[in-house]
């Protein structure tokens, strides 16, 4: 942990902090919430009556783009970098103070306003990792008006349904994306999502990236350039808007079972109070430090710690537009580390995997200063403790699993190490942080004894942070999360909690296979795949079979330079699984693939391989990587004589 932070919570244990959560649950996040710069200090911590299970802090009223950028350059550090834009793939690099972020996204509010956005006014923002996605994010903070970003690139149909959800009076657009060998063009899919939309948006303000300069539809779209230079001239620059601590910050969409999204809510209080607890307390990072996310703004990651809880903290973020492997090698990551001085890194265990794919050995990691690295934390997928063991010994810090969703905003569970680092035992995200009281419930909602699988669930209400419904759909927040188990949040991830109190979440409920009655998890089975020494990245599906009901086929990619034959570390993976789980597992198939399919945040997509797997029909996913991807694997499984269809 940092200096400040030892200094801070000097003499306090995870148990004190936990436990005194426990004893005086709304008392705790008044407390947390002195952190904060209010325009009205909240003296109600929570309101039972309000929503779906209550609201925090009803009476408080603030403003989240003030609370990450002019308190700070109030406070005399103006001069202090907020974002280090780090782009490989446009051979960028640029620091950017908090003085001239406030004047960016002050002059950017005044366009927005210009256009017609005020407070509730929903704007929706379709840009790659460019600093100007951040400023368009705390541009609609600063007036009151709800952001909802999606993913850069994302396809024109999957827009087009987040627009008609949202319905945006303004839309933000870059021309384009770069990925690592090619040029993705926007406007042609925002136009099209538009065309495909029943609701039509006033206004587009369009950021023109060199790389692809985009055709502009007069009458609707703007040049952001011209806009912003023109508002500046004019000495416009907009304040920030009062807004009430409950009142919704973001939109951000999730997949939903019905096939339409989910618009998960984040209001702006509870948000921020829980974000900046997050930062001192679990990464145990001080303002004027460095801290990198790895992810994309249009991931809830982006969102928490790329945008919000660095600058609300006062650190300084970095925004990566690359990739961990290509860009141009797997010593990406080591170089941005050494190159900013990152003290703390938070990616996924995927980029870990493809980087230990390329370089097994670490060998680019030879000559880069890391003495200012202190911990990185992993999260997005289930930390395999093999993967987690090879980080560590080559990097020589802390590698700390966490566990958080797209709903939860900030993580359920990690290893507080701004307060004490706690043993690491692998394989597990470690303790609850406060505000989460975890229960492993069976399928008739009971309790479950330390160490027997069920379905995690956190007693209600959610902690600050949290979503407190779904946008503009109260019931569907209930029969999603609350009507499952009554009086609890139900995560839809499968797991145990042990007797020291840690948490093992072995993937989502969805992936637990029933082979003859016997409920196994994916995630042990992947556990003891990836520790296979020449196995880089797997995963598990359950396939339909008409004696045993479901049976397992593993997938596995192996890292660059294997000599041993695919055929042959197969069958030593075959052997393996059922000497560490059993024949019970019925583990008899065994693939090995060039590459998963994958998120674009590194995901893999478990299920819609299963449907492949299990001849059903299946569509696209939105946020697939590469769609090439699904034909290897059909071909693959097909070769092995399982039905399957693209």
């Amino acid at each position: 942990m940092s200096v400040q932070a030892a200094a801070r919570n000097a003499g306090r244990s995870y148990g004190d902090i936990y436990s005194g959560w426990k004893n005086d649950r709304e008392g705790f996040w008044l407390e947390a919430a002195k952190a904060i710069d209010w325009v009205s200090p909240p003296r109600r911590a929570f309101d039972r009556d309000s929503g779906p299970y209550g609201r925090w802090f009803p009476d408080a009223t603030c403003n989240t783009c003030h609370n990450a950028l002019d308190r700070h350059v109030a406070a005399g550090r103006g001069n202090q970098t907020a974002i280090i834009y780090d782009s490989p793939v446009t051979g960028t690099v640029r620091h950017i103070t908090y003085g001239e972020m406030l004047d960016e996204v002050a002059t950017l509010a005044a366009v927005l306003k210009d256009m017609g956005v005020s407070k509730g006014d929903r704007v929706v923002i379709y840009m790659p990792m460019v600093p100007e996605a951040v400023a368009a994010m705390l541009a609609c903070a600063r007036i009151g008006a709800v952001h909802s970003v999606v993913f850069g690139g994302f396809a024109a149909k999957e827009l087009a349904a987040r627009i008609d959800d949202a319905q945006p009076g303004v839309i933000l657009a870059a021309s384009c994306g770069i990925e690592v060998q090619r040029v993705v063009p926007y406007k042609p899919l925002l136009d099209e999502a538009i065309a495909l939309a029943t609701h039509k948006p006033k206004a587009c303000l369009v950021l023109q990236r060199p790389q692809a300069q985009a055709t502009m539809v007069e009458g609707r779209d703007r040049d952001w350039a011209q806009a912003v230079s023109a508002a500046r001239e004019a000495g416009r620059k907009a304040p920030c808007e009062t807004v009430a601590a409950t009142d919704p910050l973001y939109v951000l969409y999730t997949s939903g079972t019905t096939g339409k999204p989910k618009g998960v809510v984040r209001d702006n209080g509870g948000h921020m109070v829980a974000l900046a607890w997050s930062m001192d307390h679990l990464y145990g990072v001080a303002p004027g430090e460095v801290f990198w996310t790895a992810s994309d703004i249009g991931w809830v990651v982006g969102h928490s710690y790329i945008v919000y809880a660095p600058l609300i903290h006062g650190a300084t973020s970095v925004l990566y537009e690359g990739k961990p492997v290509g860009t141009p090698d797997a010593g990406a990551y080591w170089r941005v580390i050494a190159q900013h001085g990152v003290v703390t890194l938070f990616t996924a265990p995927t980029a870990f995997r493809a980087i230990k794919k390329e370089d097994p050995e670490g060998r680019l990691v030879a000559g880069r200063d890391l003495s200012r690295f202190r911990a990185l934390f992993l999260a997005g997928e289930r930390a395999d403790p093999d993967t987690v063991m090879w980080a560590e010994k080559l990097v020589g810090v802390p590698v700390i699993d966490h566990w958080w969703q797209t709903e939860t905003g900030w993580p359920i569970a990690g290893n507080p190490i701004g307060v004490e680092r706690l043993p690491v035992k692998y394989g597990s995200p470690t303790v609850p942080m406060p505000g989460w009281e975890l229960k492993v419930l069976d399928e008739q909602g009971r309790p479950l004894p330390a160490g027997e699988m069920g379905t995690l669930a956190a007693t209600l209400p959610l902690p600050p942070g949290a979503l407190p419904t779904l946008w503009n759909a109260d019931q569907r927040f209930r029969e999603s999360y609350t009507s499952i188990f009554p009086g609890h949040y139900c995560t839809s991830d499968a797991g145990y909690i042990d007797e020291d109190g840690y948490v093992y979440v072995m993937g989502r409920t969805d992936d637990i296979i029933n082979v003859a009655g016997h409920r196994l998890s994916t995630g042990g089975m992947e556990e003891a795949l990836s520790s296979h020494p020449a196995v880089a990245e797997c995963a598990v599906i359950g396939i339909a079979d008409a004696l045993k009901g479901e049976v397992p086929c593993g997938f596995v990619v192996l890292k660059s330079g294997v000599s041993a034959a695919p055929e042959t570390v197969e069958k030593e993976i075959v052997t393996l699984v059922r000497d560490r789980i059993g024949p019970v597992a019925a583990f008899k198939l065994a693939i090995a693939v060039r590459r998963l399919p994958k998120t674009r945040s590194g995901k893999i997509l478990r299920g819609t391989m299963k449907k492949i797997a299990d001849g059903q029909a299946w569509t696209m996913p939105a946020t697939v990587e590469d769609p090439a991807v699904f034909e290897e694997i059909a071909s693959a499984l097909a070769a092995r004589g399982v039905p399957a269809r693209s």
